[in-house]
């Protein structure tokens, strides 16, 4: 299987408010930028949004190197969170329900097609490609036509 790593971040003008998310793609010496805004948002469902961007953008199953700034993400892809969330309805406890199920929902069969290795790294320190990745997402947010996030519920 291909070797790829994908840098990605999300980011909001508000938490609700307009978000963007930005992705660097990176193949031995290729590299391919992804980004797209939506008008209300948050920054947990940019920063979950970014990563199914650069999975789907994989043209057949590869290894997977997925970096990410946000703890959210990686904690609930290595810790098993979203799989017991599955497993138990979508339900964090017995009281609270998961957030962002239709991404996660849009997330797992992708895992199933790509062996995805999960990293955090720093937000806004001195990783090169996260911080090329926010930079990507900030500028959606200011300059693309911003989406409709169907999935976003107050």
């Amino acid at each position: 299987m291909s070797q790829v790593e994908i840098y990605t971040d999300g980011a909001c003008s508000g938490n609700p408010g307009p978000g963007g998310y930005g992705v660097v793609l990176k193949y031995g010496d290729k590299i391919k930028e992804l980004s797209a805004a939506y008008r209300k948002t948050t920054n947990n469902r940019m920063e979950i949004l970014a990563a199914i961007i650069g999975l789907e953008a994989l043209r057949r199953p590869c290894t997977v190197t997925l970096y990410s700034d946000s703890q959210y993400l990686v904690n609930a892809m290595t810790k098993g969170w979203v799989k017991r969330w599955k497993a138990n309805n979508w339900m964090r406890n017995k009281q609270e329900a998961a957030k962002n199920i239709d991404l996660w929902e849009r997330m797992l069969p992708l895992l199933e097609q790509h062996q995805v290795d999960w990293v955090w790294v720093k937000g806004h320190a001195d990783n090169y490609y996260n911080n090329r990745c926010d930079f990507l997402a900030v500028r959606a947010i200011k300059e693309q036509a911003l989406l409709e996030d169907e999935g976003f519920k107050k």
